[in-house]
């Protein structure tokens, strides 16, 4: 018997492209924002270097205690050569420059000159909730004026963060600014990163189930502001912390709204650094960020804000202790469930056979093997 459901291929249609099968691809595991007023060209370079010489400050040992694996090395590695993989410099919050079409300009010569950009940069403008939006969008032409003028174009790489986002209608304006950017300088298709700092913001994003393909592509992430939300939700200052549940039920509307959309997320910051350059109070530093890089993970954000170089120590370390405990363990999962038999007594199902492949994707991209050891799960 033949059955006719009407406008389902329509529909079918839709459903694939808006919700398309999407491998795990690269995601930087931090985004480190520099005021524009203070970069310089060797910027990723001198916090790399203040970040390992407080690395120096444990043992391998005492660094395996503290963060539960053995990752010590892999992280000295990493400071080494890509200390810094999401690099933002700050025209909003963190600047606090006097001449800002100045900064502007040093900051795009401190982009020239730096002799390996990381494999993500931008800046980040002031808010169009200022009432200036002429002033964020001077900023971001300026900019980029200057840099393709001593590039000869645009780096790949290029992302910018469009923050404390109130008003809907502001996403559309600052896309349709994008556009004319492009024309205007002869430039690719520029994306940008929202970010979710308010409780208006969650309210529009779960009435407006278009937002993203009204976009048309540009919006590639959305960054959460742990210290903006938790202030415009009215919680005094000792609760202003990345683990609030106030704060897990914003990141929970980011996941069902945007992730699905192929929106990449990121959580905040720990807006904090060591109090002293002595060891114990860099390990208690660590031991704090630690406390919130794992629950960003748990929560399944493999994103956050670094604020401080010691931030990049126990962001890496963590990230690796992560990934590293459960590899194998999942590896035989799926290997197990591949073979139509159980492991440990336990028969997973189809969805969690996916997770753990996920999983382990992200692990070999976050650990460096680019995907080598489960391209045949």
């Amino acid at each position: 018997m033949e059955i006719n459901v009407a406008g389902f291929d329509n529909v079918h249609r839709t459903q694939q492209a808006r919700f398309p099968v999407r491998e795990i691809a690269w995601q930087p595991v931090h985004t480190v924002y520099v005021p524009a007023n203070l970069l310089t060209a060797s910027t990723v370079s001198d916090w790399g270097a203040e970040a390992a010489g407080l690395l120096g400050l444990t043992t391998p040992a005492e660094f395996a205690g503290l963060f539960g694996g053995d990752v010590h090395d892999r992280v000295a590695r990493t400071l080494a050569r890509e200390p810094i993989q999401d690099l933002r410099i700050d025209f909003e919050d963190g600047y606090t420059g006097a001449d800002e079409d100045a900064d502007m300009i040093r900051a795009a010569e401190a982009v020239a000159a730096m002799p390996v950009l990381p494999r993500r940069w931008g800046l980040r403008v002031k808010s169009f909730a200022d009432g200036d939006p002429g002033r964020s969008l001077r900023t971001l032409r300026g900019f980029l004026e200057r840099v393709v003028e001593l590039k000869g174009g645009l780096p790949d790489g290029f992302v910018i963060t469009f923050p404390k986002v109130l008003m809907e209608s502001y996403l559309g304006m600052f896309a349709r600014s994008l556009a004319e950017l492009e024309h205007d300088l002869n430039l690719p298709t520029l994306g940008f990163e929202m970010q979710v700092e308010a409780p208006q913001t969650i309210l529009f994003l779960q009435r407006s189930p278009d937002l993203v393909a009204n976009l048309r592509g540009r919006l590639k992430a959305a960054h959460f502001g742990v210290f903006d939300y938790t202030a415009a939700c009215g919680l005094p200052p000792h609760e202003q912390r990345l683990d609030h549940p106030a704060c897990d039920h914003a990141r929970h509307v980011m996941q069902t709204v945007l992730h699905p959309e192929g929106v990449e997320l990121s959580d905040g910051s720990l807006a904090a650094a060591p109090a002293s350059a002595s060891k114990a109070d860099v390990l208690a530093l660590w031991r704090r960020h630690a406390e919130t890089v794992r629950h960003s993970l748990a929560h399944g954000y493999y994103q956050g804000w670094d604020m401080h170089p010691s931030h990049l120590v126990s962001r890496f370390a963590v990230v690796y202790a992560h990934h590293l405990a459960t590899y194998d363990a999942y590896r035989a999962r799926v290997e197990a469930w591949q073979a139509s038999r159980q492991e440990g007594g336990v028969l997973d199902e189809p969805a969690t056979i996916k997770t753990l492949v996920a999983a382990l994707r992200r692990a070999d991209l976050a650990l460096g093997l680019d995907s080598r050891s489960t391209g045949n799960l």
